[in-house]
């Protein structure tokens, strides 16, 4: 394979030239302006490539220069930041607007129950059945704010996001596996015809954990307040979900939450859970640091079946390393997105950062390659549901509101762990 080499961002003092201060200053771009943004990270991107380039041709070891280079980097994973919060945030706002289911009754039923815990007879039969399912009280949120919180989870939830999620009415959720160890061989026209192996079924199954918030307010502030009460409830809800989602999607032990993905991997505690084994290590081929051999090996030990909703998943800090990579022919691997809703890519790859991804470290775990809706199943349990206490913390009201949710690996041929070592 080529051999790849990773821009140190050593420069010569004399060759520094002072790059504009937009490229090392926060942001000047109106924030919610994405036109703005990518022409601030193209000016960003340029002036990283220059440095790069010319580190690349010198031998000299500056600290000063090797700050300078890393400062440009930090300013384009900044922009890409903000160009991803833009368009999460209009995104949210199509969800919440004039995308979103209404049924205004509905809405003013919960609003009164929200506000003074006056229930009608609709939600009063929501409540009896939502008993006679699950055996505990409580309120189903309404319709409209149920779909939208899921909906926002979605894009907040990284690896939700891009997994398969199945609802499930019943307590867990199984699915049988073949080993695919079945035998076949040739034979002459009148040869006998011996019995061949059969394949073995095995049952996999996914409890769910119940994840939940109890954000508060004080009854006067809930009275008095002029404010759209489903959507700060959606709020509080779906920052607190998603993180604690994120975390347990991907290392979670499933003690009372999902299985995560990287428990699953190769050495890891989940690694004989799956009884097709576990999901595959890659070395980068550094103790210590990425390298673009150990990322194109990881791209190329993926089954091809898997290619065509192939991913890379890593943190920023990864991502900002990768940018550095470049080939033999002195091409840089990393390529930026310069068009709103395509993400940056790796090869050709397109990249996904998620934040609960280890850093680069020996032996950690710095990226993830594949198919993450055939690879990962996120299970829900209904809904969301919310509870108001005004009796446990007087003057405050509580909102008592959750989720049930599990998850784990449910093929672990569709995707592949880089893990960074010799």
């Amino acid at each position: 394979m080529t051999k790849m080499f990773l821009a140190s961002g050593l420069l010569a003092s004399a060759s520094l030239a002072v790059a504009p201060r937009s490229v090392f200053a926060a942001p000047r771009a109106e924030p919610n302006d994405p036109k703005a943004l990518f022409e601030q990270l193209q000016q960003a991107v340029t002036a990283m490539r220059e440095k790069n380039d010319q580190a690349l041709a010198s031998k000299v070891d500056d600290t000063v220069l090797n700050e300078h280079v890393d400062r440009i980097n930090a300013t384009i994973t900044t922009l890409e930041t903000a160009i991803e919060e833009v368009m999460a945030k209009q995104a949210a706002d199509r969800l919440g607007g004039k995308d979103a289911p209404k049924d205004p009754e509905y809405t003013a039923e919960f609003n009164a129950y929200f506000r003074r815990g006056q229930a009608t007879d609709r939600l009063e039969t929501i409540k009896a059945a939502a008993t006679k399912t699950d055996g505990e009280g409580g309120y189903l949120a309404p319709i409209e704010w149920d779909r939208t919180v899921t909906g926002r989870l979605k894009q907040v939830s990284v690896i939700r996001q891009h997994a398969s999620v199945v609802s499930i009415s019943g307590a867990g959720f199984s699915k049988v596996f073949s080993d695919r160890n079945i035998g076949s061989g040739w034979v002459g026209e009148t040869a006998a015809r011996p019995a061949t192996t059969t394949p073995a079924l095995a049952s996999l199954s996914w409890a769910v954990g119940e994840i939940y918030a109890n954000p508060a307010a004080s009854q006067g502030l809930i009275d008095d307040a002029e404010f759209n009460v489903e959507q700060w409830l959606a709020d509080e809800v779906e920052t607190e979900f998603a993180k604690q989602e994120g975390i347990a999607f991907l290392s979670g032990d499933g003690t009372n939450k999902p299985h995560g993905l990287l428990t699953y991997v190769t050495g890891a505690a989940n690694a004989a859970r799956h009884p097709w084994g576990a999901i595959e290590t890659i070395n980068s081929g550094d103790a210590a640091l990425l390298t673009g051999d150990g990322i194109l090996s990881l791209i190329y030990g993926l089954p091809e079946e898997y290619e065509a909703n192939a991913k890379l998943f890593m943190n920023r800090t990864t991502a900002g390393a990768a940018r550095k990579l470049k080939d033999g022919q002195d091409n840089y691997l990393w390529q930026p997105s310069f068009e709103a809703g395509q993400p940056a890519t790796i090869a050709g790859v397109p990249i996904v950062h998620l934040p609960a991804m280890p850093t680069v470290a020996a032996n950690a775990i710095a990226a993830l390659y594949g198919d993450m809706a055939e690879t990962y199943q996120v299970v829900d349990r209904i809904g969301i549901r919310v509870l108001r206490d005004p009796y446990t913390n007087k003057p405050f009201v509580h909102f008592y509101t959750t989720k049930r949710v599990g998850g784990g690996v449910k093929n672990p041929d569709a995707m592949k762990a880089l893990k960074v070592a010799a």
